[in-house]
Formats: structure tokens, sequence, C-alpha cells
């Protein structure tokens, strides 16, 4: 699909396996944006079942987000278990708090870190500051901010543990 929608990936168009999504700041360049990737699926012979089709959403669920007009925010009913997530006793409940907020910790930076230092060998030691860094992650992840997607006209820096 990268190459279907080459110039445009990025622009206007994302691509997930089978999901397709069109952004845009007004509804004009929506419908313009729109008509150039349906046009390029049927110059491809592609299709698009109609009945999974959205058009001209101010707000739409992807990817385990929330896209809007003013950018992406984490899905907060996807987000709502790390809420009531009990103050964990041992290293298992911690790896297990982490493990669920860890794909949306790389929005908020490292309030982790105190947490993560427990994982060492023979250093599960609730502390103050472990405390501290639960809650706050906890508040955190439930207020997350609005996020941006990149500009990709700039130069940015892509961190991944894969």
């Amino acid at each position: 699909m990268n190459s279907v929608f080459g110039p445009y990936f990025r622009k206007f168009v994302l691509v997930f396996f089978d999901d397709i999504l069109v952004y845009n700041p007004t509804i004009q360049e929506h419908v313009h944006h729109l008509s150039i990737v349906i046009s390029l699926l049927r110059k491809h012979k592609l299709y698009v079942k109609y009945s999974k089709c959205c058009f001209a959403q101010s707000s739409l669920e992807y990817l385990r987000h929330i896209i809007t007009a003013d950018g992406v925010a984490a899905d907060l009913e996807k987000i709502a278990c790390m809420k009531s997530w009990p103050i964990p006793t041992n290293i298992k409940q911690l790896r297990g708090f982490l493990g669920l907020t860890c794909y949306y910790r790389k929005f908020i930076g490292s309030i982790a870190k105190p947490l993560t230092d427990l994982l060492k060998k023979n250093a599960f030691l609730w502390s103050p500051s472990a405390e501290e860094a639960f809650h706050t992650l906890k508040n955190t992840m439930y207020t997350t901010p609005v996020l941006a997607l990149p500009a990709f006209t700039k130069k940015f820096v892509v961190e991944t543990d894969a």
C-alpha cells in the first residue's frame, strides 16, 4: 500500500494492514484527498467494503487512539483499567502494571523510571518515590494530552525496543 499511495503517504493518508486513514484539517481538503485515494484504489484494482467505511468524521478510534481535529489522544476506554490498578505488592504485579502501560508510556516520557528500577534483581522495595511514580503514571495515562503526528517534513528520531 505504501507504493500505491507513494507521494501522499503521511501527508494525508496512513495505511495499517487493511485500514486506510485519510486525515485533513478541512472538509474541502478531505473531499479532495478522498477522491485521490479512491482514484488510486481504482487504478490499482483495489476495493473497499463500503459498510466498513466512515467518511468526514470529526472523531474516530484508530489503533488504540482517538483522532480528532485537535490531534491524537489515548482511547480512555482502553486505559480505564490502569486507573483502578491497585498498588503492586510484588514484582509480578508491578510487571503487569508496567506491561499494561508500556504502549502508551512512549507518549508521556520517563515517569515510570522509579518503577522500572524496582524490576532489577532484589530491588523491589516500595518507596515514596515509587508510590509517587505509580500514582503519577496512572493519572497521566488517564489524562494524556492530545498528541500530534510528527512533522514528516522535519528531521526527528524514532526509538524502538524491537
